[in-house]
C-alpha cells in the first residue's frame, strides 16, 4: 500500500484569545487488519461543526491568515467564550463529524469494503482529504448513492431516528420541534408522515411555514406571527405531544412549550388541583442556536423535565442491533426520508475563506454547505 498524505482542516484557539484556522498535513497510518483508509469527497457543515470550528470567535475581527499554498483564517475569541474552551486551548483539532467518499484501502479482514462508496462519521477530522476508520464504523451505501448523497448519512438521519425514538421509549405519543425548517426539520417531518407520527412544527417565519406545507406538515406554528401561544397550545392539543426537542437552546421557547402543554393539559382535569396536569411533560433542548441563557419560568405544573440530548449520548445507550438497525434504515432511504439538501459546495481551502466563513456562520435555515475535500484545487 502506498503512503497517502492527507490535508486536514484544523481550529486552534490559543490561550491568549485567537482563533487560528488552518489546513494542515497529516500522513495516513497504513490500515490494520480491521481499518480501511477513506477518500472523503463529501462532507455537511453542521452547525455542530461550526460551532466547534469557528469557537464563538468575534466574526467582526475575522481576517485571512496563513500562507500561500496554506490557506487559512484568524479571528479574536472574547473572554467569556475563551474561559469555556479551557480543554482545547493551544491544541490544534480536526473538524468535522460526518462525511462519504470510496474506500481506497482495506486490511486483511476489511478487503470487502474496498471501491465501496461509504459514510463514515468520525466526529472530528471529516474536513479532510483521507480517513482512516475501522470497517465496523463504516456504513456501506447502497449502490448508485454518490458520497454528496450519502454525506450526511449519519448525524441527521439518526437524530431523527432519535428523537421518535427516545418518544416511544419514554411513552409519548407525539413531538414538538423547534427550528422545524431545518434541513434536519424537514427529514423529521417526512419520517413523522412516514411513520404516522403527530408532529408540531415550529418556524420562524412565513416563508418557513410555507415550505413545510408543501412537504405535507399539518401542524405549523409561526413564533414570529400574532397569537403565537395560542397557536402553539391549539397544535399540541391536536398531536397531543408532551415531549419537544428544541433546538434554540436559550431564552424561553423550552418554557413555552412547557406552558403550553400544561395548559392543555389542565383542561382535561375532572378537579382542581394545586400542582396542575400529574401527566409529565418533557422538552430536550439538543441545539444552541440562540447563546442567550435559558430562561425555565411561568405556569408549567410539577410534572415536568428539561434536559439536554445528544444523538451521540443516544446511540451509546443502545443495544449494537438496536443501533444497526438504526442506521440501516438511515441507508435505505438516504435519498427520500433522509435525503439532504445543499446550497453550496466548497473546498477545503473556501472552508477557511473569511468571506465564506460569514456566509455559512449564519446558521441561516435552508442554506447548508457542503465540503469537497477532493475537488480540484481544494487549498485555494
Amino acid at each position: 500500500m502506498s503512503a497517502l498524505i492527507a490535508h486536514e482542516l484544523r481550529s486552534l484557539i490559543t490561550s491568549d484569545g485567537r482563533l487560528k484556522l488552518s489546513i494542515a498535513e497529516a500522513p495516513v497510518p497504513t490500515p490494520g487488519e480491521n481499518e480501511v483508509v477513506v477518500r472523503i469527497d463529501a462532507a455537511p457543515l453542521n452547525p455542530s461543526d461550526i460551532r466547534t470550528l469557528l469557537g464563538q470567535a468575534n466574526l467582526a475581527t475575522l481576517r485571512a491568515g496563513g500562507s500561500p499554498g496554506a490557506p487559512g483564517a484568524e479571528a479574536e475569541v472574547p473572554a467569556g467564550p475563551l474561559a469555556a474552551a479551557a480543554q482545547r486551548l493551544d491544541r490544534p483539532i480536526p473538524v468535522g463529524n460526518e462525511g462519504a467518499g470510496v474506500v481506497l484501502q482495506a486490511g486483511a479482514s476489511a478487503q470487502a469494503l474496498l471501491g465501496r462508496a461509504v459514510a463514515i462519521a468520525p466526529f472530528g477530522g471529516s474536513y479532510a482529504t483521507y480517513k482512516i476508520m475501522k470497517a465496523g464504523d463504516c456504513l456501506v451505501l447502497p449502490e448508485g448513492t454518490s458520497a454528496r448523497d450519502g454525506a450526511s448519512a449519519f448525524v441527521n438521519p439518526l437524530t431523527a431516528l432519535g428523537m421518535t425514538d427516545t418518544m416511544r421509549r419514554e411513552g409519548h405519543s407525539a413531538l414538538v420541534h423547534t427550528a422545524a425548517a431545518s434541513n434536519l426539520g424537514q427529514m423529521l417531518n417526512r419520517l413523522c408522515l412516514a411513520d404516522g407520527v403527530p408532529l408540531a412544527n415550529v418556524v420562524r417565519s412565513s416563508a418557513q411555514a410555507e415550505t413545510l406545507r408543501a412537504q405535507g406538515a399539518s401542524y405549523i406554528i409561526d413564533s414570529t406571527a400574532d397569537g403565537f401561544r395560542d397557536a402553539l397550545a391549539d397544535a399540541i392539543a391536536k398531536t397531543g405531544a408532551t415531549l419537544g426537542f428544541d433546538a434554540i437552546g436559550g431564552g424561553r421557547m423550552a418554557a413555552t412549550i412547557l406552558g403550553a402543554m400544561e395548559q392543555v393539559l389542565r383542561r382535561k382535569l375532572t378537579a382542581y388541583s394545586r400542582y396542575g396536569s400529574p401527566v409529565h411533560k418533557q422538552v430536550y433542548i439538543y441545539g444552541g442556536l440562540d447563546p442567550s441563557p435559558r430562561i425555565i419560568e411561568g405556569d408549567l405544573g410539577m410534572a415536568w423535565g428539561v434536559g439536554g440530548w445528544l444523538v451521540s449520548y443516544f446511540l451509546a445507550k443502545l443495544a449494537p442491533n438496536e443501533a444497526q438497525s438504526l442506521r440501516a434504515r438511515a441507508a435505505r432511504e438516504i435519498k427520500t426520508t433522509f435525503a439532504s439538501r445543499y446550497t453550496a459546495e466548497i473546498s477545503l481551502g473556501q472552508a477557511v475563506s473569511p468571506d465564506v466563513i460569514r456566509a455559512y456562520a449564519k446558521h441561516a435555515t435552508g442554506q447548508k454547505y457542503l465540503v469537497v475535500p477532493n475537488s480540484p484545487g481544494a487549498l485555494s
